[in-house]
């Protein structure tokens, strides 16, 4: 059981590698992948990160239910706190972050998703937020980023009831961007990372902040700060490089791309 990372060309893979128990995390594994998370979003080499898990069974099928289960309520409220700990952390990446969901994606699978910049998944892919099931309700950030991704009609309906929702439906109602066939889910996801990597990187990241500013930023506030990036990176030379490479109708030359790497 570990959490892996690979890195080529700029692009980060991190893989939940436990695919005996369906990539289910523990309180271990999540301290793991928030180490990863850490230094991947210090590593200036990597433009875009991809998370997914080991395997073709499952994206990630939860939090390990046999270590909640015998968490009282001191215990249960560190446990969501971890959790919405490593979802923050996700999504205050400086790169932006795909899901790859490549099999079930449930309860705090589910969330972790949801914490990514945006989803793509196989067509066998199967998400729910199933905690109502068991007797809770869910704990890392499931009640807030699923009304936030689907409108909170159809993230009511999953939360209350637990019901699982097929890849096709999950397409439909917004939840993920695109379905692939199962073993062309990473090649595709690869070409996505690949032409944002492409981009201006800086550029890049200033739009993943703005972009997060409508999960909490009044709408007047969050249109004069987007106008004061715009203006800001006016004069720097990803700019002027970008600019000046469509007037001449040729690619730009941004700074080079990260050379391949593994942890």
């Amino acid at each position: 059981m570990s959490i892996d990372v690979a890195q080529r060309d700029g692009i980060a893979t991190i893989t939940v590698n436990a695919p005996e128990r369906l990539n289910a995390l523990d309180s271990t594994m999540m301290v793991e992948l928030s180490r990863v998370l850490a230094e991947t979003g210090r590593d200036d080499a990597v433009r875009v990160v991809v998370l997914t898990g080991a395997g073709d069974r499952a994206f990630i099928a939860g939090a390990n239910i046999k270590e909640m289960a015998g968490k009282n309520r001191d215990g249960a409220l560190e446990f969501a706190r971890l959790g919405h700990a490593v979802a923050s952390k996700i999504e205050q990446l400086p790169q932006p972050v795909i899901a790859a969901v490549n099999g079930f994606a449930l309860g705090g699978g589910c969330e972790l998703a949801l914490a990514c910049d945006f989803r793509h998944s196989a067509d066998h892919a199967v998400f729910a937020q199933p905690e109502v099931l068991l007797g809770i309700p869910p704990g890392w950030g499931g009640t807030q980023r699923l009304a936030r991704a689907i409108g909170p009609g159809y993230a009511a309906e999953m939360i209350f009831t637990g019901k699982r929702i097929a890849a096709d439906e999950a397409l439909r109602i917004g939840l993920v961007n695109a379905v692939h066939p199962g073993d062309s889910l990473m090649d595709e996801v690869g070409r996505v990372a690949a032409s944002i990597a492409d981009a201006g990187p800086s550029a890049v990241r200033v739009s993943k902040r703005l972009v997060a500013l409508t999960r909490g930023t009044a709408f007047a506030g969050a249109l004069a700060e987007e106008a004061r990036a715009f203006a800001d990176v006016f004069g720097q030379d990803e700019q002027r490089e970008g600019m000046t490479a469509f007037i001449e109708k040729r690619t730009p030359a941004y700074a080079r791309r990260g050379t391949e790497e593994n942890a």
